[in-house]
């Protein structure tokens, strides 16, 4: 039985859907702000200096989205003609509709990583430099933690750190896209400047997991956030009285940091149950944090009809795929909605498409 239109039971399509809890409303109602386009907003300013401490960098700038902060840094880092290289699930190459292309004039090559896991020796493989005029030399290498398309994979630190020690022998720039780095360490225990430490720029989002609505904060040097103030403008990134949004973003690092290991336990949670329902849907063990990505070919299903059936019973998620289902948990998913997906779930896996 459908429930009744719009009778949203639990909301998994992304983490991006969370909502300002009334604390960061009030907040936000309070920030004091001024004209972040002449550098005169003390909120703004306060958040950008927050994000630098805590990532262990020089300066940071606030953009309104984690794409537009990606592409800041693969604007630094790689002249036109250059590439950036990757793999094939990576959120630069995959999700920002070919921007590095259409913005810096620069070409992507990527590499196969099984759950978006990054291994040093695959980046090595596939960086050019020192070649002259006869091929495209690599200016950049982008890694993803935790990895989105592939289900929340958190990166090793160690394969990281080994990637460093080739690309400062080689001259080529790293940029991490840490839109859900929170998530990473607090699923893995290493700390936000540890990961941080390792590359020339970070990018992390405060409106997915940490629940604020809008915004996302890139760090490096002091010269290189300047650049990319110009660069934000020339985008059209430049906003004015922003603090209301920095706000925001100031409580969600105070009150929304430690919470994601509930998201993660649900996750988990609804992976084990869906594991056991339908086994090879998907492995519990590999759900690291607050995303689940199901075959649910395993039962019959095409991901499109699951998704619709899902929501039909007031279940909303999103296809990765002709056979996989994106499940993402995040502020406003708790425990009831959590059961309330999991009955869902498993029902549909278990009974399969129904034919008329």
């Amino acid at each position: 039985m459908a429930d009744p239109a719009g009778a949203l039971r639990a909301d998994l399509l992304s983490d991006t859907l969370t909502r300002p809890t009334p604390g960061m409303r009030t907040a936000m109602a309070q920030a004091e702000v001024g004209d972040d386009v002449f550098g005169e907003d003390p909120t703004l300013r306060a958040l950008e200096e927050r994000v630098a401490d805590l990532l262990g960098h020089e300066a940071a700038l606030f953009t309104p989205s984690g794409s537009m902060a990606n592409q800041l840094g693969v604007r630094l880092h790689v002249r036109p003609g250059e590439e950036l290289v990757g793999d094939s699930l990576a959120h630069v190459v995959r999700a920002e509709l070919g921007a590095a292309a259409v913005l810096s004039g620069i070409s992507s090559r990527t590499w196969v990583a099984e759950k978006g896991r990054f291994r040093s020796a695959d980046a090595e493989a596939l960086m050019i430099t020192g070649v002259g005029p006869y091929q495209v030399c690599t200016g950049l290498v982008v890694v993803e933690n935790t990895h989105n398309f592939g289900g929340g994979t958190v990166q090793s630190l160690d394969e990281i750190r080994r990637a460093r020690a080739v690309t400062r022998e080689r001259g080529v720039a790293m940029h991490l896209d840490g839109a859900r780095l929170f998530n990473a360490s607090v699923a893995s225990g290493v700390s936000v400047r540890d990961y941080a430490a390792e590359f020339d720029t970070v990018s992390v989002c405060l409106s997915k997991g940490l629940g604020a609505p809008v915004g996302s904060v890139l760090v490096g040097s002091a010269d290189a956030m300047a650049e990319s103030r110009i660069w934000r403008k020339r985008f059209g990134g430049g906003m004015r009285q922003a603090g209301i949004l920095a706000a925001a973003g100031l409580f969600a690092l105070d009150h929304h940091v430690e919470r994601l290991a509930d998201d993660h336990a649900r996750a988990r949670r609804a992976a084990e149950a869906l594991a056991q329902a339908v086994p090879g849907t998907v492995d519990p063990q590999t759900v690291e944090t607050n995303i689940v990505i199901a075959d649910v070919s395993v039962s019959g299903w095409t991901a499109p009809q699951f998704v619709e059936a899902a929501l039909l019973r007031g279940v909303r998620t999103y296809a990765v795929g002709p056979r996989a289902v994106r499940l993402v948990w995040h502020l406003d998913v708790d425990d009831t909605a959590t059961d309330a997906a999991i009955d869902v779930i498993t029902d549909l896996a278990e009974t399969g498409p129904v034919l008329p």
